[in-house]
């Protein structure tokens, strides 16, 4: 604790500088107690009211007791195999009633049904022996070429390889678990190391194969983009999303600023982008941009939770309206969006001279003012949609693999699997499946375009 100066000993200048001083001092902390206790009264950000992830939210614990029995449903079984691997048609032998031999009786089938079985699984491994000697004509010594896929170096097949990239980056197993599971379930002795060095092998495969993922992403008219926390060795780094339609891009960066965005176009600029209102993500269209609509519904429900009651519902109700009009785009004419524009625009018009009650609801007021021309571009414009659900859904699965892994020891590894990550979205995108996408492009085929 501070001991107080001794006032009697200060000459009057310096009493009333210090007098100053602490006036100051006491003006400032009564504002910041103002200030929480203004906070005192807000609600509580949950995931309903704000861009907190699900995760962080609670949900209301149910009545306690039993559930009461509901009327039994009608019986149901497991659909029958289309194409199964055997199949076999059994005649009855004897009546198992009396034992009499029926095996000449006309019979017709009565019951069919599956027996699924998996084979006892056990790794196919080839053993080459290379013969050589020394050649008589030349005297110089040769060794007999390796048929073709049986080349020296890993022991490890491309079958084996794209199953062990699929376990560790869609299904999120370690490192030294994804070692016993082959031991245990193959038979194949895989240590950490080596799974290491076979990761290490294949970034340039998913490089390139971002590349093109890239490169076409950058010919469309639309981006869409979000970003996510991530660890990388000791610090915190950020995961980007790219994407539009059918294509995806993944990028892991030290920074959250618009220095990622610049260096991922690389002098590109899409005619229209979609994101939430975060400031590195804004002002990169040369025509439009479309906020998500679904962030700022949420913020429109913290200003109701705030007390307001005046603009805020009535915003929410308008935003509802807009999304689902964009639901409805497909089965609208040009000319009924169109409409369906001016009016919503008509109705915010309206609804911005309503004035906000507290605090809450007058920066909701200042957001919707600043962001108006962004609100409803989707409307018209059947390329892009209402919200970044999209970005936040490829963002998903990277959140469980962080959570799972708790981030990346190397930069290296963190690249590749941003590049992973963007196969397997793309892939997910174009109906292609995450195990095939990763067989392709280990060995080297671009993934293909739908039909």
């Amino acid at each position: 604790m501070i001991a107080p100066p001794d006032l009697a000993s200060l000459d009057s200048t310096t009493k009333d500088a210090l007098i100053l001083a602490q006036a100051e001092t006491i003006a400032l902390l009564t504002k910041r107690i103002a200030d929480l206790e203004a906070r005192l009264g807000l609600p509580p950000k949950t995931p309903d009211n704000s861009s907190l992830p699900p995760s962080t939210g609670h949900k209301a614990s149910g009545e306690g007791g039993a559930k009461a029995k509901s009327k039994a449903h009608a019986g149901a079984h497991r659909p029958l195999q289309a194409n199964p691997t055997h199949k076999r048609d059994v005649v009855a032998l004897s009546c198992q009633h009396c034992g009499a031999d029926v095996s000449a009786t006309a019979q017709k089938p009565v019951l069919t049904y599956d027996r699924i079985e998996i084979p006892k699984i056990e790794p196919e491994v080839t053993q080459l022996t290379l013969y050589g000697g020394t050649c008589p004509c030349c005297a110089r010594k040769f060794t007999a070429a390796a048929p073709a896929g049986l080349e020296p170096g890993s022991p490890f097949g491309p079958e084996l390889r794209a199953f062990v990239f699929y376990l560790r980056f869609t299904q999120n197993i370690a490192l030294e678990r994804l070692s016993k599971l082959l031991r245990d379930l193959f038979g194949i002795t895989i240590s950490e190391g080596a799974l290491v060095n076979m990761f290490k092998k294949s970034t340039q495969a998913f490089a390139r194969q971002t590349q093109a993922i890239r490169a076409r992403l950058l010919s469309g008219t639309a981006l869409e983009s979000d970003e996510t926390s991530i660890r990388v060795g000791k610090k915190n780094n950020w995961l980007w999303t790219f994407h539009h339609q059918q294509d995806a891009c993944f990028v892991i960066a030290p920074s959250r600023s618009k220095t990622v965005v610049e260096q991922f176009l690389d002098g590109h600029r899409p005619d229209f982008w979609v994101s939430d209102r975060y400031g590195a993500q804004m002002g990169w269209a040369t025509k439009d941009h479309q906020v998500c609509l679904a962030h700022l519904i949420r913020d429109v429900q913290y200003a109701i939770d705030a007390g307001d009651q005046a603009f805020a519902p009535k915003l929410k109700e308008l935003l509802q309206d807009a999304c689902e009009i964009g639901a409805k785009r497909p089965e609208l004419k040009n000319a009924t969006l169109r409409s369906y524009a001016l009016k919503l625009e008509k109705r915010l018009t309206t609804l911005l001279r309503i004035v906000p009650i507290g605090a809450e609801g007058k920066k909701l007021q200042q957001a919707v003012k600043q962001y108006r021309p962004h609100l409803f571009v989707f409307v018209t414009n059947r390329e892009l949609p209402s919200t970044n659900n999209g970005s936040e859904r490829g963002l998903r699965p990277c959140a469980v693999y962080r959570k799972v892994t708790n981030g990346f020891r190397s930069g290296w590894a963190a690249r590749l699997y941003a590049d992973i990550r963007s196969v397997i979205e793309t892939a997910r995108r174009r109906g292609i499946g995450a195990l095939n996408a990763i067989r392709l492009t280990l060995a080297g085929i671009l993934l293909p375009l739908p039909t």
